[in-house]
């Protein structure tokens, strides 16, 4: 999955000359929480309804400034930005790093797009599969090639399709890996596939419950 497949667009911009109160008023009417700042059509900076609450507040280490003051003056820059055909996984990683809560999306100089951390939960959800009606599965294998191809070809030989699998590792020596898949019966076919002498680690095994 890219970022275009999740970012919103187009993008409220604000100009750098507005004032903070229009910019509040903006986020209010929009139910946001970030806008990009341009200065003749340029990216140039960001901010937020917690720059603003900041920049206008008495405690401020410079003191409140007026709701007039230009966006200009209190918005956060260098803005870091990404691109729509970075991966999904690295915007996420970037805006984790840094600790942002929005990513702009630039093509060259324009904006064509914005990423939000609720962007990225719902790009998790598709990628898991759970807006499908599905059966899920944990199942924990040793970390070597050839593993996860036999549990896929298992799943294959009963006739269950997967909707989505996702892998990580759990220590230097195995993996766990999330399954959706076309069934509703997960505790039998969990069962089944211990049987077959896999791991499976969710659904849990039901004490006094066998094939």
């Amino acid at each position: 999955m890219l970022v275009k497949d999740v970012m919103n667009s187009p993008v409220l911009t604000v100009e750098a000359g507005a004032s903070l109160e229009e910019a509040y008023r903006i986020m209010l009417e929009h139910n946001i929480r970030h806008i990009p700042v341009t200065a003749e059509g340029r990216l140039v900076g960001m901010i937020t309804d917690r720059d603003i609450r900041l920049a206008t507040s008495p405690l401020s280490a410079k003191g409140a400034r007026s709701t007039q003051t230009p966006v200009g003056e209190a918005m956060s820059q260098p803005v870091i930005t990404g691109h729509p055909l970075d991966p999904v996984e690295e915007a996420a990683r970037t805006m984790r790093e840094r600790k942002i809560g929005a990513l702009p999306i630039l093509e060259g100089e324009r904006i064509v797009g914005i990423v939000t951390g609720i962007d990225l939960l719902d790009a998790l959800l598709r990628l898991t599969g759970v807006s499908k009606p599905s059966g899920r599965l944990e199942v924990t294998l040793p970390d070597k090639p050839g593993e996860l191809a036999q549990l896929c070809a298992e799943l294959a030989r009963r006739n269950i399709n997967i909707h989505s699998l996702l892998s990580y590792p759990l220590d230097a020596t195995q993996v766990n890996s999330v399954v959706r898949v076309s069934t509703l019966e997960v505790r039998k076919l969990a069962q089944e596939l211990r049987h077959q002498g896999f791991s499976v680690r969710w659904p849990p095994e039901m004490p006094g419950k066998g094939l």
